[in-house]
C-alpha cells in the first residue's frame, strides 16, 4: 500500500476552503490533482487523506501516466467532496468515474480508500484539457485531464486539438489555429451523429467505423503521389516542418490531420444514395466482384475532396471500408444468419483497429533503442523514404496473408492476383531500397558500408547505383 495513515502531513485540513469546481468529464485524478495545487501542496501530499490499496500504473520509462484514474470508495468520495467544497451530486453528474467502485472497494468500510485505475478501462478516452479554457475559468494554468471522445478535441475558443493523454510524450495540445476546416469538421460531426440516431446506428460506432477507414489510408498516404492535403495539414500541425522527425509527427499529428475526412466518410457511410451505389457496383441482383472503377468509391473520393481515391479505395481487399461494402451488399441480398458481427455495418473488427498514438509511439521508441536498429541510417536517409519503405513491407506481408488458404478453383483468380500484387510490392520495395542506399552514400555513410546492409559486393553496388541514375535520375 502507497499509503495507510490517512492523514495529511502537519495536519488535517479543514473541509470546503477553497471551492474547487470539477471540469464536465474530468478524471478524478485530476480533480485531485487540481484541489491539491489550489491548497498550494504537492498532490501527492494530498493523497495521503486516502489509504491506498495499490500504486499508480506509469510509463515503460517510470514517468508517471497522465491517464491515471482514482476510484473511492463512499467514505473518500466524501473527503475529496468536502476538499474542494463542492456537493457530491455535482461531482457525480460531472466526474465519469465518481459512481464506480470495485469489489476491492465495496468491501472497505469506514476509512477512506481509493484504487488506481487506467483511464482508459474505466470510461473511455482520455485527452488533455485546454490550459487556456482552464487559466479563463479558474486563473490556473495547470493541467485538466477530461474524458474526451475523438469528435470533440478541438478547442474552437483557442484553436488546439487537444491530445491523448495516455501516451508518453510531452505535447498535450496541437495548434489547429491554421486549419479552420478541423474546426468546422468537428462541428459539421454534430449533424452526423443526429443523422445516425436517425438511421438507427450509434453514432460513437459510425465515427469508429471512419476513422478506422481513414487511419488505413493514412497509412497507404505515403505512397499516393498526389496526395498533398495531408502533408500540408501535417507540416502546421508540426509548427511549420514536419520533416525532422516524420515518423513521429505522422503519429502524433495522425487523428488531427485526418478529423475532417473522418466526419465527410462518416457522413457518407450513413446516406442511403451511396449504400445504393454499393448495390448497384455489386451487379445488383446479378452479383459481380467489385470493379475499381465503381461509381461507389468514386464518389467517395468526391466526398473527401480527392477525385482520383476511387481505385486506391476500391481495391484495398482486406480494408475496414471493402468489409463495410460487403455487409451492405449481403444484408440487401438477405444472405447470412440473424443479426450479428457477420453482417453488422458498423462492426470494426480488431484487425481493422486503427494503432493508438500511445502504442505506435512505444514501437517507434523500441526501434529507436534496439542494438542495430540503424541509428546511423537514420540520420543520413530522409524521413519520408525511411516511412515509405515501412509501409511498403507491411502492405507485403498483409498480402502474404491474404494468400494464406488461397489454393484452387475459383479462389485460384485471386491468388494470381494477389501475387501480382506482390511482384508490385517486391519491385517497390527493391526500388526504395536502391534510393535508399543512394541517399545514404550521399549523406557520407562509406559504399562498403551501404553494401554490406544491402547484402550485395561493394562493386555490384555501385554498378547498380550508376545504372539507376542513368535510368531515373536519382
Amino acid at each position: 500500500m502507497a499509503n495507510t495513515d490517512g492523514a495529511v502531513p502537519g495536519g488535517s485540513l479543514p473541509p470546503g476552503i477553497f471551492r474547487v469546481a470539477p471540469f464536465a468529464g474530468e478524471t478524478t485524478a485530476s480533480l485531485i490533482c487540481r484541489t491539491a495545487s489550489r491548497y498550494g501542496m504537492e498532490a501527492k501530499v494530498l493523497r495521503a487523506c486516502w489509504k491506498w490499496r495499490n500504486y499508480p500504473a506509469r510509463h515503460e520509462g517510470g514517468g508517471a501516466r497522465a491517464d491515471t484514474e482514482v476510484l473511492l470508495n463512499a467514505a473518500g468520495r466524501q473527503v475529496l467532496a468536502g476538499l474542494c467544497g463542492v456537493e457530491e451530486d455535482v461531482l457525480a453528474r460531472a466526474l465519469p468515474s465518481w459512481a464506480q467502485e470495485s469489489a476491492k472497494l465495496r468491501a472497505e468500510a469506514g476509512d477512506p480508500v481509493g484504487l488506481w485505475r487506467i483511464g482508459g478501462e474505466v470510461a473511455g478516452p482520455v485527452a488533455f484539457g485546454c490550459r487556456l479554457c482552464t487559466v479563463r475559468r479558474t486563473g490556473a494554468a495547470v493541467r485538466v485531464v477530461r474524458y474526451t471522445p475523438r469528435w470533440e478535441r478541438v478547442c474552437a475558443r483557442h484553436g488546439r486539438w487537444l491530445l491523448d493523454a495516455d501516451a508518453n510524450q510531452p505535447l498535450e495540445h496541437l495548434d489547429v489555429r491554421g486549419l479552420p476546416e478541423v474546426v468546422a469538421a468537428q462541428r459539421r460531426w454534430t449533424g452526423v451523429a443526429r443523422r445516425a440516431v436517425r438511421a438507427g446506428a450509434e453514432p460513437e460506432r459510425v465515427f469508429a467505423l471512419a476513422h478506422a477507414v481513414v487511419a488505413r489510408w493514412w497509412e497507404q498516404a505515403l505512397q499516393w503521389e498526389r496526395e498533398t492535403i495531408w502533408p500540408r495539414r501535417l507540416h502546421r500541425v508540426a509548427g511549420g516542418d514536419a520533416g525532422g522527425d516524420l515518423e513521429r509527427w505522422r503519429i502524433v499529428g495522425r487523428d488531427a490531420v485526418v478529423f475532417p475526412e473522418v466526419v465527410a466518410v462518416a457522413d457518407a457511410l450513413l446516406d442511403p444514395r451511396m449504400a445504393e451505389l454499393v448495390w448497384t457496383d455489386s451487379g445488383a441482383g446479378r452479383p459481380r466482384p467489385l470493379p475499381a472503377d465503381g461509381m461507389f468509391c468514386h464518389r467517395l473520393g468526391q466526398r473527401v475532396g480527392r477525385t482520383w481515391l476511387g481505385p486506391p479505395a476500391a481495391t484495398d481487399h482486406g480494408g475496414p471500408l471493402i468489409a463495410w461494402m460487403g455487409s451492405v451488399i449481403s444484408r440487401r441480398r438477405g444472405a447470412g444468419g440473424p443479426p450479428g458481427y457477420a453482417n453488422d455495418p458498423w462492426w470494426v473488427r480488431q484487425e481493422h483497429q486503427p494503432a493508438t498514438m500511445a502504442g505506435q509511439l512505444r514501437v517507434l521508441g523500441k526501434e529507436r533503442r534496439a542494438p542495430g536498429s540503424g541509428t546511423m541510417w537514420r540520420t543520413v536517409v530522409p524521413p519520408e523514404q525511411r516511412t515509405r519503405i515501412g509501409h511498403l513491407i507491411d502492405s507485403t506481408q498483409e498480402q502474404l496473408l491474404q494468400l494464406r488458404g488461397v489454393q484452387s478453383g475459383a479462389t485460384a483468380d485471386v491468388a494470381r492476383q494477389l501475387l501480382r500484387g506482390l511482384g508490385h510490392s517486391a519491385g517497390q520495395i527493391e526500388h526504395a531500397r536502391k534510393r535508399t542506399a543512394v541517399a545514404a552514400i550521399n549523406g557520407g555513410v562509406p559504399l562498403e558500408e551501404v553494401a554490406q546492409w544491402a547484402g550485395l559486393p561493394a562493386q555490384e553496388l555501385a554498378g547498380m547505383l550508376l545504372a539507376g541514375e542513368q535510368e531515373d535520375g536519382i
